[in-house]
């Protein structure tokens, strides 16, 4: 399931609910990287937008030096085409700045009602729809009780969870209703006042009252302001939509009797297929993550639109196998499959789940792509959660131990440099997170051509996807195990002590969250590539 944040309201507002895995080649010298002078200013608009692909020694931003590789290596360099394949929740393929770079399968005759590439999937043109029209399903846990499935060793976890899970969205829900009212009636009192709805925040702050109602209306609106929101508007929209995620977890992903599946196959048969059909598009346009997931990737560079992705000379191959609720394994599984039997060199994964009762089917998918030299990279989640010590699925491992050399997990970072650079929501572990990167308000692209900030590792996986799509496109020699390996050990390490969940008596060294114990650089990595793929 894809991420969602959690903020804390003091307790006489609410609780807000929204959406939102070689040193000597260093570009600073090790010892110098965490004397980096801090941003202390806030960052600008163009510094927002693209603070992912900003260079932390000249920006003082903990970016992965993007711009600085295009312009100081990729120069009047020409690349080979990577197809990249991104299991989601669809992609909006006509984009205007993702039009361009969508996979065609050129061995597919368009809408003939024929698999003319004998692949099983009949006219696959830019990929395949495993979720079929379907859009709400359940989570993992609430499957696995629907099932009654007594003797499996999780279910009295399960149970226990979605109790509590009940509870903690019962009253989301309730307290967003009711600051909802209470930030409705405060923004009107305030307009009213100052004779304006377009009201701003120093017009709240110099409104001086001894009326208590009044004083209470200023101080919910300042509170409002302090979140760092530009407007009141922009702040309600963002309750209403976490209202709305706390009503879809009680209506759908929580609920026991919920029947979202509509492809009418068996999930717990594999060898039942095929299923689904060939609309790799979302079903609404609040579907977004799938399309926000392929602009970080790459959204067309240089072409006077929103934004420019991390990686030229890239085919976005658009798999819609997340619904909204938990993705199935099997979904996942012949996902993989599809993407390496049609060409993509790397697979994006921006979910996962806590429950996983075929993770053996995507294990095995995850060794098929290792055996045809694929890369897939998978965000940590947004649990805030160690995962050494939580499970998180798709994994690669069986008790620790990994089964494939292509599987690489990725954290996110926050725009800032210092202890609170780890975001606060990101999952970590030592042994099962790989590196970190930019996950933190992150601009790309949304349906009907529209751009939005968004923020989760699932923005983070798509950062480092779009790396390793630059190594494989200029350096197409090296495996998908040497791309991991180079994207690992070229990382800026970070020396400084953490803050890890959001915890501010949980301090840890970056070594102890990461198995790099480093923040991706791409800059580094293109050079370590270059390095390396001169010795092979």
């Amino acid at each position: 399931m894809r991420i969602l944040k959690i903020i804390i309201i003091p307790a006489f507002f609410a609780t807000i609910f929204f959406s939102c895995s070689s040193a000597s080649i260093i570009s600073t010298p090790v010892e110098n990287i965490d004397k980096t002078p801090l941003k202390v200013a806030e960052l600008t608009k163009a510094e927002k937008e693209k603070w992912g692909h900003l260079d932390l020694v000249k920006d003082t931003i903990p970016g992965m030096s993007v711009e600085k590789a295009y312009t100081e290596i990729l120069k009047k360099r020409k690349g080979k085409q990577v197809i990249v394949a991104v299991l989601d929740s669809g992609i909006d393929i006509d984009h205007e700045d993702l039009d361009d770079v969508i996979w065609v399968n050129a061995d597919e005759k368009p809408n003939n009602g024929i698999d003319d590439d004998k692949n099983g999937y009949i006219d696959d043109i830019n990929g395949w729809n495993f979720v079929g029209d379907g859009y709400y399903e359940q989570l993992e846990l609430v499957r696995l009780l629907a099932s009654g499935d007594t003797n499996n060793p999780r279910y009295e976890e399960a149970k226990s969870e979605l109790n509590s899970l009940r509870d903690k969205y019962s009253k989301l829900k309730a307290n967003n209703e009711e600051f909802l009212i209470q930030v409705n009636s405060a923004d009107e009192t305030i307009s009213n006042h100052l004779g304006k709805k377009d009201y701003t925040k120093n017009d709240v702050k110099s409104i001086k009252t001894q009326d208590r109602g009044l004083q209470q209306s200023v101080a919910i609106i300042n509170y409002v302001y302090s979140l760092e929101f530009t407007s009141v508007s922009e702040f309600k929209e963002v309750l209403e939509n976490s209202l709305k995620s706390a009503n879809d977890f009680l209506n759908y992903f929580l609920n026991i009797n919920h029947k979202g599946r509509v492809t009418g196959d068996n999930p717990d048969d594999l060898s039942d297929k095929p299923y689904g059909n060939n609309d790799v598009k979302p079903r609404k346009k609040s579907e977004s993550h799938g399309t926000h997931v392929s602009g970080i990737i790459a959204a067309e560079r240089n072409n006077g639109k929103g934004i420019n992705g991390v990686a030229n000379n890239v085919r976005i191959m658009a798999i819609r196998s997340t619904p909204r609720g938990d993705e199935y394994d099997k979904d996942v599984a012949l996902a993989i499959r599809y993407a390496v039997d049609n060409g993509a060199s790397i697979i994006n994964c921006s979910f996962g789940k806590s429950y996983s009762p075929h993770s053996d089917w995507v294990r095995d998918a995850i060794v098929y792509a290792s055996k045809n030299d694929v890369l897939i990279v998978h965000a940590a989640g947004n649990d805030s959660k160690n995962i050494d010590k939580k499970p998180n699925f798709p994994d690669d491992n069986v008790n620790g131990e990994e089964v494939s050399s292509n599987y690489l997990r990725v954290g996110a970072l926050d725009p800032k440099y210092g202890s609170s650079i780890v975001a606060s929501y990101s999952n970590y572990g030592k042994n099962n997170v790989d590196v970190f990167a930019p996950g933190t308000d992150i601009y790309s692209t949304v349906p009907e051509n529209e751009y939005k900030f968004e923020q989760g590792t699932s923005m983070a996986a798509p950062a480092v996807t779009g790396v390793a799509a630059l190594i494989r496109s200029y350096y197409p020699n090296l495996s998908a195990a040497q791309v991991k390996r180079i994207i690992m050990d070229s990382g800026l390490p970070i020396k400084s002590k953490i803050i890890v969940g959001g915890n501010t008596s949980d301090i840890k060294n970056f070594s102890e969250i990461a198995k790099s114990g480093k923040i991706v650089n791409a800059y580094n990595a293109l050079i370590m590539a270059s390095k390396i793929a001169s010795i092979n």
